[in-house]
């Protein structure tokens, strides 16, 4: 396989770092190669370890491949400043994803080297004769983690990278034969993970590492999507072509029962992991890292070597944590009395914009719904914007803004409102972007059926938190230091939840709607206005309680996914692993380009079976040295 070799699995510059005993976290030390007799040293495995951790930045933050979990889904679309990277995967007719422009190639590229790392460690740690069973299932954890990754986005892919079905590699392979789907989960992702949860520990060794109940996450989820693939209720083709049969001779029922049974042990087994006690403290950037985050990308303002990029500039690549940037709209073009009003800030609700991703209108008015009992809409947008013009060094007490009325700085400049008013009134030269005015109100103002690929809400919960901007608007330009979430204790609940929906024995007291009110009530709690920038303590769970059906369906259980983890990557997994992609995404609704288009067009998307696979990268196509006829039967079919 192209890059299937030593130099690049085991030699990736960044990627290859060491631990530091005496020390709670994880300390980089960059070589520029790892050789096959490293791994049979202590500190050759410990460094391997160390690099599968420091992978995740090359996936998790990348914004381009981040952009392939959710535009094109219900969730988003392309944005005003939008590449072929985005409209390719928006399947409404301004692009076409290939195997030379679907940026799936950064999972490939990326996974398969670690995948080979981890079978370095693996082979190689009881012969160094030091390494606990604990610290080779972290190995073991980490390879399922990529295959299932891998098996969800291509379909079967190689356990063979030239050394034999699961073995190291050391050898550069032009060739390559892909498993099939049942293989890739039987031989590799259950019994890894299997040996995972026996092996880890209850709590993680050092800050962030993985334990029993982080592989209990992944195996149940395994567990729900590999019984969703046996069911095939939409006949949805698989590739390579093979029979959904399981090859242990169990059916789809079996495993969702697993996927309930080892989600519930996660549950009621939850070692260091707990809920936050409200949704406002789960994306929190000063609550980074907390008990909810069951694994991460890390970052930090403390320092570039362990940040892994710069902390006063980003450039748009891997390993920076520049996710956030994607659905952040150019708020800076706001005036007030002809001054920009809104200053580019490293704060959580602003952050650098870009302007390649947007929400739909349908999020915003059906997704989000109720946006005054559940405080998830609170908790994932900046619908507020507010001046901050001081910061950037204007000693101007106040602006003049709407209705010729002054803002002072702090104060709210533009307004999404949560519910339509007819009384607005747009004019495209309102605050140099086309916003809206109503009667008595200092701020522009934009309806929810108003916002357009241009302007819209931004997206609160991926935004920037430094704690070194003084005074100032600090570093807006830098890729986050924040951790990008990848894992959090509250799926465990949807797990187990949709299994139950799909026919698995349920519990006492966790059935699906138990299940699903649990996280609705917490929805339901408030401890701030996150917009209105107040404290506010409300206690709505009761309503959110009263407002959940007697049953629930699985559209009900992936509603509740999109507003639990809005735009977090992981959409287009939840409508492929469901089929329920062209249902749910088929259409949408979203204004126009230019400032002032406040006319919601209605777009449809042609979202085929064969899109329910990503295609292999041409990368990996154009490398091997295999017949033309090899390597057309290599690809997914339909690129």
């Amino acid at each position: 396989m192209k890059r299937i070799h030593i130099k690049s699995i085991i030699g990736a510059t960044v990627l290859s770092l060491f631990m530091v005993a005496c020390s709670d976290i994880l300390e980089e030390q960059p070589r520029s190669i790892f050789t096959p007799g490293f791994f049979k040293t202590e500190r050759g495995v410990m460094g391997g370890l160390t690099a599968m951790y420091a992978h995740l930045r090359y996936i998790y933050g990348q914004a381009y491949y981040y952009n392939t979990g959710i535009t094109g889904t219900d969730e988003a679309t392309y944005a005003q400043s939008a590449d072929g990277n985005f409209k390719d995967i928006d399947y409404s007719g301004v692009g076409s994803l290939t195997p030379a422009s679907s940026r799936t190639d950064v999972l490939w590229g990326t996974a398969f080297p670690n995948i080979n790392t981890a079978s370095g460690v693996i082979e190689n740690a009881e012969e160094v004769g030091t390494i606990s069973n604990a610290l080779i299932a972290e190995a073991r954890f980490f390879r399922a983690f990529d295959y299932f990754l891998l098996v969800q986005t291509f379909g079967g892919v190689p356990l063979d990278l030239g050394a034999g079905e699961l073995k190291f590699n050391t050898s550069t392979a032009r060739t390559s034969k892909r498993n099939t789907v049942p293989e890739v989960y039987t031989k590799a992702i259950f019994p890894d993970l299997l040996k995972a949860i026996t092996d880890l520990p209850e709590t993680g060794r050092l800050t962030g590492t993985v334990t029993k109940n982080v592989a209990r996450l992944y195996l149940s989820k395994a567990y729900l999507t590999y019984a969703w693939w046996l069911e095939n209720p939409n006949a949805i083709p698989t590739y390579p072509a093979c029979e959904r049969v399981d090859p242990d001779g169990h059916n789809a029922a079996w495993y969702y029962q697993q996927a309930y049974d080892v989600a519930v042990a996660g549950i009621e087994n939850p070692g260091p992991y707990a809920l936050q006690a409200t949704y406002y403290d789960v994306n929190l950037g000063s609550n980074d890292r907390n008990k909810e985050i069951m694994l991460y990308a890390d970052h930090t303002e403390a320092s570039e070597k362990y940040n892994g990029s710069s902390l006063t500039y980003g450039g748009g690549g891997a390993p920076d944590n520049f996710a956030g940037w994607m659905m952040t709209w150019n708020y800076t073009s706001i005036r007030s009395s002809g001054v920009s009003s809104v200053q580019r800030e490293a704060s959580q609700p602003l952050g650098r914009p870009w302007t390649r991703m947007c929400p739909t209108i349908g999020v915003i008015k059906n997704t989000f719904a109720d946006k005054t009992n559940d405080s998830r809409y609170d908790g994932t947008f900046t619908y507020v914007y507010r001046g901050n013009w001081n910061k950037a060094g204007n000693t101007s007490a106040t602006l003049v803004n709407a209705n010729g009325m002054t803002v002072a700085p702090g104060g709210a400049i533009l307004t999404f409102l949560n519910e339509e008013d007819p009384a607005i009134v747009y004019d495209k030269a309102t605050a140099n972007i086309g916003a809206g005015i109503l009667p008595g109100r200092a701020d522009f103002v934009i309806a929810p059926s108003a916002i357009s690929r241009i302007v819209y809400p931004g997206l609160w919960k991926l935004g920037p938190y430094r704690t070194d901007n003084g005074t100032g608007l600090g570093q807006p330009n830098a890729a986050s230091t924040r951790p990008f979430n990848i894992a959090k204790f509250s799926e465990l609940y949807f797990i187990a939840a949709e299994a139950a929906v799909k026919g698995a024995s349920a519990k006492a007291g966790k059935s699906a709607v138990e299940l699903i009110n649990v996280i609705r009530m917490r929805a339901g709690k408030w401890r701030w206005d996150n917009n209105g920038n107040v404290a506010k303590v409300a206690d709505n769970s009761a309503a959110m309680v009263a407002a959940t059906p007697a049953t629930i369906d699985i559209n009900f259980i992936l509603a509740e996914r999109s507003r639990e983890y809005y735009a977090e990557g992981g959409r287009w997994f939840d409508l492929v692993r469901t089929q329920k992609w062209n249902e749910l995404a088929g259409s949408y609704q979203i204004c126009g380009s230019a400032y002032g288009d406040h006319t919601p067009a209605t777009v449809t998307r042609t979202i085929q079976k064969f899109h329910y696979l990503r295609p292999i990268p041409s990368g990996q196509i154009d490398g091997m040295e295999m017949t033309a006829e090899d390597k057309a039967a290599y690809q997914n079919p339909g690129y």
